[in-house]
């Protein structure tokens, strides 16, 4: 077969292979815009993706003050007399000393799947999750929102709360438990009167 003869029949060939895959693809009842195989990469990376948060969270903080100052005033005079010489002498000393110590710490530790709301311009996922556990009548509530960059996203579609910019994270409780660790109505208003 000559040359000639040979790119005809590769170009008939393309055409006809090209034609039975367009056929295929408008016949076919996956859609290649959204299909994922099954070695594809399960990283979220559109609007409606979900991935999950591992929350781990530790704050500690500690301040503290020193203060010490200290001040003396020394008097003195002398008198004196056909009787002798006479000395007289008033000292006064003062010493302030202060220290102030304050610790605080926390920690959290969960996991919750968020989803993604928005794609920013630069490419960073804009995330949103909020989860509601109730036991026993305590109501708990976790929130979460954040920016993500993609390829902080790990391989398993999870990624750590500390590589979430602009994090925005809530905690509460909402319950007898709640209700028993605040003070009293009383309480407080003593407090801010300074009474106690």
């Amino acid at each position: 077969m000559s040359t000639r003869y040979f790119l005809i029949a590769v170009l008939v060939l393309n055409c006809a292979g090209f034609t039975a895959h367009a056929q295929t693809s408008s016949g076919s009842m996956i859609n290649p815009d959204t299909y994922h195989g099954l070695a594809a990469d399960r990283r979220a990376h559109q609007v409606g993706d979900t991935l999950t948060v591992l929350v781990t969270e530790t704050a500690r903080a500690t301040a503290s003050a020193n203060t010490d100052a200290s001040g003396s005033v020394q008097l003195g005079a002398n008198t004196q007399t056909h009787n002798g010489t006479h000395n007289y002498g008033l000292g006064l000393n003062g010493d302030d000393q202060g220290q102030g110590n304050t610790t605080r710490a926390g920690t959290l530790q969960a996991q919750l799947a968020v989803r993604v709301v928005a794609v920013e311009g630069d490419g960073m996922l804009r995330i949103h999750g909020e989860q509601t556990v109730e036991i026993n009548g305590e109501k708990q509530q976790f929130l979460l929102a954040g920016l993500v960059r993609p390829e902080d996203i790990s391989p398993n579609n999870t990624i750590p709360s500390n590589r979430i910019s602009e994090a925005d994270i809530h905690y509460t409780g909402k319950g007898d438990i709640s209700t028993a660790q605040r003070h009293s109505i009383l309480y407080r208003i003593t407090r801010w009167l300074g009474l106690i």
